[in-house]
């Protein structure tokens, strides 16, 4: 007899005190970035159970300190790492999620996302809801607009209160489940050593299109792009099963790069609303 297991998601949220883009908001301080980040992934997460493993790599005391004031102690588990950096933090959350049994869906995440009020519970739903959802992304990424990518194909779905698109990349936070992490961790493991993220999503959601001029012989960087993930995923291409990967319209969360906030969203109002009644975000113990 098998049984259902505790949680309806697990987390594994890394963050480090450095800021390596220019933030659309708290851009000379990124303890309050990260702090407006966090609370807004935990409105997100609406009634949703949840068990959070926090990634602090060379963070001072107080974002452990955050972390335990927002999430419950029984709830969250936090690993204070000497500055391993971006690669190595990644290969733990593949580690922590796959080897977890607190959860069938997990989430990765990263500490420079701004969410919606109740993000995470409609990207659950979809998920839940849509049997070709293999992975899903909260951030509707501007490159799907005004790069080459732009004249790829998508299906588009109606779902909830949004519309979704099919995509064929998206960055290093997403949702899927821990079987399907089971089955792709090796092309995802290829990022901690020196793949991209476009080339690992790229040969997992996009097989035949690396065959399209208009996208890959634009320019050099998208050339790269096409070379490493023949580089890197030839295995996968060849004998790997393709994946579907959905992102919301309009978006549900916003990565905090100034140059790259997803479109059709105000973020700049959002950011001061959130940040004005902060206070309204639930305790540790309650939900949205």
């Amino acid at each position: 007899m098998t049984h259902a297991a505790p949680y309806d998601l697990a987390v594994a949220y890394r963050i480090y005190p450095g800021v390596s883009k220019i933030p659309p908001y708290h851009a000379d301080n990124k303890y309050k970035m990260s702090e407006l980040c966090l609370r807004s992934f935990k409105a997100s997460l609406g009634t949703l159970k949840v068990k959070i493993w926090a990634l602090l790599d060379g963070c001072p005391p107080e974002y452990e300190a955050l972390f335990r004031e927002i999430f419950a102690d029984d709830t969250l588990e936090v690993l204070n790492l000497d500055k391993l950096g971006n690669l190595k933090t990644f290969s733990m959350q593949i580690d922590i999620l796959a080897e977890q049994t607190d959860a069938e869906l997990v989430y990765f995440a990263e500490d420079d996302y701004f969410y919606l009020p109740g993000a995470l519970t409609k990207m659950v739903d979809f998920i839940r809801a849509n049997k070709d959802a293999d992975f899903v992304s909260p951030y509707d990424h501007p490159d799907a607009y005004d790069t080459a990518f732009k004249v790829e194909r998508h299906f588009i779905r109606p779902f909830g209160d949004r519309y979704w698109r099919s995509a064929g990349f998206t960055c290093l936070t997403f949702l899927t489940t821990r079987a399907t992490l089971i089955r792709t961790k090796g092309i995802f493991r290829t990022f901690c050593y020196k793949n991209w993220d476009y080339s690992v999503w790229i040969a997992l959601t996009r097989k035949l299109s690396l065959a399209d001029l208009r996208i890959y012989w634009h320019d050099i960087h998208h050339l790269k792009i096409w070379v490493k993930t023949f580089m890197y995923g030839t295995p996968r291409l060849l004998f790997g099963r393709y994946h579907r990967l959905w992102m919301p319209l309009p978006s549900l969360s916003t990565h905090m790069e100034s140059t790259r906030l997803a479109v059709l969203e105000d973020w700049p109002t959002h950011f001061a609303d959130f940040e004005r009644n902060k206070e309204r975000v639930p305790a540790k113990n309650e939900t949205w």
